[in-house]
């Protein structure tokens, strides 16, 4: 029988990490970041080329979530029927290909087909690269891992800027960022049996394979657990919180509180800053205190920050400042613990459910705070925000009293039997 759930750290990997599947993860994470903040560099000069009002950015928006979302749902099946490495190659060879119609395709309905299939293999590639990560690599290189994804954020604009400033177009960043994912994807190739184990080894979870990665019982089994459920409704309310503050308080701050651009700008950056900076510094002593303290702590923080963030009267970079490092290690501290709470034999789709949960989160609170705020004046934003980080903490203390103190069904068990563990 497996043991009771009730310790208060993460199960961590039985064995180090592969260097080279470490490597390459954080790779693919850095790459999976490129392109995400490159719309925002790119769209007046994509705007102009089509002919677009500027509702145009939703539409994109709006398929490349749609995508994201579905391909989440199907994470799971997907990799039972492929694996985890042929996944990976799949799915990068789509966001490869998509990049590349970004780049090269002449009609706007085109373009559209392309964010959609960016959008399928981006969601399968962070579902499966989040559930590899979870069981083989610990909690510490999961914060590390997602600091990766920022970095990648923080530089996909960077290179468009430049490109732009050298009047090379808008396509050439994209054009770059695909020969990038290109080689990803045949790094990924040339990789992809590693990340399943060694022939006749994956279903020991010693081998450092990826058998116990893969679902063993279907999707159904992962919704009839109210773990499941919970974490879904954590991930919806965290993306939430992060991009409603990240998109809004700009114009809150200006718009709200007469702050000058530069300035509302700089405070901003404090906020993703300090995102950027908690994951990393906060990977050095995850392990130490444990992702449950940790989690416990981050979201209580979080509501001091938003509280803070609410108050006009106090400055705007001690509330951003705090919410953007308290939230930093919630999305991959909950990913890590994934496994132990909700079973490793259902831990595939509960990941892929949670990215879809996640991309809902970020297509529906924010849009309800810019309807909140038309309705009653910007200042609410900031008192939705709060409310959401009281609701985010009180969801993980339930959730916690659940999966962290109940004993463990006979389902999860995560231990093979002496036979199978010696083979």
């Amino acid at each position: 029988m497996a043991p009771p759930m009730s310790a208060p750290t993460a199960s961590y990997p039985p064995a180090p990490p592969r260097p080279l599947l470490l490597a390459l993860a954080y790779l693919a994470f850095v790459s999976l970041g490129l392109p995400d903040a490159v719309l925002g560099v790119s769209w007046p000069s994509i705007r102009h080329t089509f002919a677009l009002p500027q509702a145009g950015m939703g539409i994109i928006l709006a398929a490349s979530a749609a995508s994201y979302f579905v391909s989440g749902l199907f994470v799971g099946r997907l990799m039972r029927a492929l694996g985890v490495g042929m996944l990976l190659v799949a799915s990068t060879v789509l966001v490869t290909l998509g990049i590349t119609g970004y780049a090269t395709l002449p009609h706007f309905a085109l373009f559209l087909m392309a964010a959609c299939v960016i959008g399928f293999g981006s969601g399968a590639i962070d579902a499966g690269l989040n559930t590899y990560a979870a069981q083989h690599f610990g909690a510490r290189h999961m914060n590390w891992l997602h600091a990766a994804y920022s970095t990648g954020a923080a530089l996909g604009p960077v290179l468009t800027t430049a490109l732009l400033a050298r009047d090379a177009g808008w396509r050439a960043g994209y054009a770059v960022i695909a020969a990038l994912l290109g080689t990803l994807a045949l790094s990924f190739v040339l990789m992809r049996r590693q990340w399943d184990g060694a022939p006749g080894a994956s279903a020991s979870t010693e081998s450092g394979g990826a058998g116990d990665v893969t679902p063993t019982v279907g999707a159904l089994e992962a919704l009839r657990r109210p773990a499941v459920w919970l974490q879904l409704l954590i991930f919806f309310v965290y993306t939430g919180i992060e991009v409603s503050a990240g998109q809004w308080s700009y114009t809150i701050l200006t718009e709200e509180r007469g702050l000058g651009t530069a300035e509302a700008g700089t405070w901003v950056s404090i906020f993703w800053g300090c995102l950027l900076a908690g994951r990393i510094s906060l990977g050095f002593v995850i392990e130490r205190i444990g992702p449950v303290r940790l989690l416990r702590l981050s979201t209580a923080l979080a509501v001091v920050g938003a509280l803070l963030f609410a108050l006009p009267s106090l400055p705007p970079a001690l509330g951003l400042g705090l919410l953007g490092f308290s939230i930093s290690s919630i999305f991959p501290a909950l990913m890590s613990e994934t496994p132990r709470r909700v079973g490793k034999d259902v831990a595939a789709h509960a990941v892929g459910f949670q990215v879809s949960a996640a991309t809902l989160g970020i297509a529906l609170l924010p849009s309800l705070a810019g309807l909140l705020g038309e309705r009653f004046g910007l200042w609410v934003i900031g008192w939705q925000i709060l409310g959401c980080t009281v609701l985010l903490t009180v969801l993980h203390e339930v959730l916690s009293a659940l999966a962290d103190r109940a004993p463990a069904p006979a389902s999860r068990e995560v231990m093979a039997p002496p036979v199978a563990r010696e083979k």
